[in-house]
């Protein structure tokens, strides 16, 4: 479990146009918001993407990079990058399944052809939302075991200015007896 305040695991995966992603690396001011989603065949993560990509700048505004990254493969990554039309947003892929469970993810098995008719992966991700500052910590974290009810990006950019304002630490990091 990762747990808030404590170094999230290492995360490097290839781009579309933007080379080889490194967290570690990533030079965000304030953080990084990492946003997995499950793939191409998922039409409410090309929903939830187009918002994202929507919002990229007002996120830099406030010194966080975004990025959004599946297991997919470098075409259907492609695939989705074209369908959600966003070009300020980058897009990862490859994410291996061993390191989508490091970080809290659940792993979901191929139910076919979903109902825009396209084959799931045999394995692959389902959504997870992370807020990982410049030292590798985490700040904050949403995990899903199905592709409803995700956090809303224009939410997290308001809450940005109260964060930052009240320089608000992460909360949840809590870890010893209860």
């Amino acid at each position: 479990m990762l747990v808030p305040r404590q170094s999230v695991p290492a995360l490097t995966v290839e781009t579309l146009e933007n080379g080889t992603f490194d967290l570690s690396g990533d030079g965000a001011d304030f953080a990084t918001l990492v946003v997995f989603y499950r793939g191409l065949h998922c039409p409410i993560c090309a929903t939830y993407l187009k918002e994202l990509g929507r919002l990229t700048e007002d996120f830099a505004a406030k010194g966080v990079k975004t990025i959004a990254i599946s297991s997919d493969d470098q075409d259907r990554a492609q695939k989705m990058s074209d369908k959600v039309a966003q070009p300020g947003l980058r897009f990862g892929y490859g994410l291996p399944l061993t390191v989508a469970r490091a970080w809290g993810l659940f792993i979901s098995t191929s139910r076919g052809t979903t109902s825009i008719g396209i084959e799931e992966p045999a394995l692959f991700s389902e959504p997870g939302v992370f807020l990982v500052k410049p030292d590798g910590t985490l700040y904050f974290a949403s995990v899903q075991t199905m592709p409803f009810v995700r956090p809303h990006f224009q939410e997290m950019v308001g809450a940005l200015d109260f964060v930052q304002k009240n320089d608000y630490p992460a909360r949840g990091e809590y870890t010893g007896a209860v």
